[in-house]
């Protein structure tokens, strides 16, 4: 069996194209731009390629673009008047602060600080219990587009067995809520989780978001089995030349996809639908806010 392969990159494309269509929609309708702003604090480098890519991505789907770049100095007391106008501010639709944040900030006390409407990261612990509750909420962008690509790939996942290998807060736990959701029987499992490989295969998918270079192999994977690798992990690469690296994902790519139904790869698998689901979330939070209906085949 040779998995097919999930392409990230093609259906990231397909949701912006979407979210493009529906904000032209707005648009012409009722005279609304949906707006997003992104705060970065300080100058990590990481955080600096994905807020530039968001900008861009925000003015290709029509959307307005506001980015709020701060010294890694800033004080906590300025972060949070700076969202505090941002949640006031009827331009804005949808506020995201860059993580991680300078040691000195709180991190869960400036999360907690946005308005939940517009926490299009769905971080805040309101849109946490939501979620957790099966109640209307703003989802974790990354889970979203996991969630996305298996209902696009399966159809229906009622019934279907899922195992979340992580548990944590942006991922692991928001992703196995939406599964429930969708009525599946679900699983989280984690370092600790005994008999780990046999767990995995029972699953008919498996979501693989532990943040360890390929631990997941072939071997552990159930015939015909969906899998979304949702981890980024820089290796050394000897092969390309001294102190060169490339990037797997948590499952060992090549073995998986000799015995998955599906497969995302690392890169173009879940990485693209992160920011692709931040603008549909963008839009969702316009939509809410305006008592409009929500965007089709956008929300969770």
């Amino acid at each position: 069996m040779t998995a097919e392969i999930i392409d990230g990159k093609a259906f990231a494309a397909e949701v912006r194209g979407k979210v493009a269509e529906q904000v032209a929609g707005l648009k012409a309708a009722h005279g609304v731009t949906p707006g997003l702003a992104v705060v970065l604090v300080g100058e990590d480098p990481a955080s600096q390629v994905y807020v530039r890519s968001k900008g861009k991505m925000t003015v290709e789907v029509g959307m307005a673009s506001f980015e709020h770049r701060l010294d890694a100095d800033t004080s906590e007391a300025d972060l949070l008047a700076l969202i505090a106008r941002l949640n006031a501010d009827p331009e804005v639709h949808g506020i995201l602060v860059q993580l991680p944040l300078p040691g000195h900030l709180n991190e869960d006390l400036v999360i907690n600080a946005i308005d939940p409407a517009k926490d299009v990261d769905g971080f805040h612990i309101s849109n946490v219990g939501l979620l957790g509750t099966g109640q209307k909420s703003m989802v974790p962008c990354t889970p979203l587009g996991c969630l996305m690509m298996l209902r696009a790939h399966h159809g229906s996942l009622s019934g279907l067995d899922a195992v979340v290998i992580g548990r944590s807060n942006i991922v692991g736990k928001p992703m196995a809520q939406l599964l429930l959701g969708d009525s599946c029987t679900v699983t989280i499992a984690h370092s600790r989780t005994k008999d780990l490989p046999e767990v995995v295969r029972r699953a008919d998918i498996v979501v693989a978001a532990v943040g360890r270079p390929e631990m997941v192999p072939g071997d552990w994977i159930k015939p015909g089995a969906t899998v979304i690798d949702v981890g980024i992990n820089r290796i050394p690469a000897p092969e390309k030349g001294a102190g060169k690296t490339r990037l797997v994902g948590d499952v060992a790519f090549d073995s998986a996809a000799a015995v998955a139904g599906a497969i995302t790869p690392v890169p173009g698998g879940v990485g693209p639908m992160t920011i692709a689901c931040l603008l549909a979330n963008t839009l969702t939070a316009c939509c809410r806010a305006n008592g409009w209906p929500e965007p089709e085949g956008l929300t969770a």
